[in-house]
């Protein structure tokens, strides 16, 4: 992309990142932001963004919700905020313009290899070391007809799995490749249908920060969301960033086909986060108090 191409206004509505002719229309929720900067980077590690953009509240700022339109953008492209506003916890305003953050309504994430909680907690930049938020078209699936079931009958097993859990171990019989992922669970339709299940409840499936736990541990039941419409990307087989997205879809589909319905199990109450000693990742640099 031409670093030279000059973004435009944008619109407020819809939230997260849009693919539009000719480009992204991007749009985030902060009340009490000062100040708004759309990160572009070309990879995950990048220690700075290939492209700043300013969201000027002056011309891009309708009510609560802080828009641009760039030219050029692509499926794919990877990105993240800065937002600048009054640091006083005493009133719950915790803003921290050091730190990358998601965007809340991001349709996929990319997680660095050199992922950090701690950096996300410390003063400083953290752009290198920080999960970052991918540009998705949601148009662009073929879904195939899929639509959710609709029984005539009222008997329901209900088999509640962990997606890495279910296919983790070698004698599950699933590739060692696909061990773990939406792919894996794919691969026991046949197992569920001998089982007579007729829907799966899934523990979380959204991103969650691997890295919440005590140290020396990981995270394991995903408990902790930081991209609440991102399917979690270790869960995929593929490393490739639409990869988790594509792929937590193919699992939709092919359940679906199988008549198996689909049951989230979803953490609204609370993020990764944490309490008052919790990293910036996201809702906490947008807009703490909200």
């Amino acid at each position: 992309m031409s670093p030279h191409v000059l973004a435009t206004l944008g619109r407020s509505s819809p939230l997260g990142a849009t693919i539009a002719e000719g480009g992204a229309n991007f749009s985030l929720f902060s009340r009490s932001g000062t100040g708004v900067e759309l990160l572009l980077f070309d990879r995950e590690d990048d220690p700075r963004p290939a492209r700043v953009i300013r969201i000027y509240p002056s011309t891009s700022r309708t009510y609560h919700y802080w828009h641009v339109f760039v030219p050029g953008v692509r499926v794919g492209q990877i990105y993240g905020y800065r937002v600048e506003g009054p640091f006083d916890p005493a009133s719950g305003m915790r803003f921290d313009p050091a730190k990358v953050l998601l965007d809340p309504y991001g349709r996929a994430v990319v997680v660095p290899g050199g992922y950090s909680r701690d950096a996300a907690r410390a003063e400083g930049d953290n752009a290198a070391t920080a999960m970052k938020s991918i540009v998705v078209d949601p148009r662009a699936y073929d879904w195939e007809g899929d639509a959710p079931l609709r029984r005539s009958s009222v008997r329901t097993i209900i088999y509640e799995m962990h997606v890495r859990g279910f296919t983790r171990h070698p004698n599950s019989g699933v590739a060692e490749r696909t061990r773990g992922t939406f792919a894996g669970l794919i691969d026991k339709i046949p197992y569920l249908h001998q089982l007579g299940v007729t829907a799966v409840e899934l523990l979380p499936v959204f991103q969650f920060d691997a890295q919440d736990c005590p140290p020396g541990r990981t995270n394991y039941w995903g408990y902790a969301p930081v991209s609440f419409f991102a399917p979690h990307q270790a869960y995929s087989s593929r490393r490739d960033p639409l990869g988790p997205t594509d792929e937590f879809r193919d699992m939709v589909k092919a359940l679906h086909r199988a008549g198996i319905e689909i049951l989230l199990d979803v953490v609204f109450n609370h993020t990764a986060e944490g309490d008052r000693e919790g990293p910036t990742l996201s809702l906490r640099g947008l807009d703490n108090c909200t």
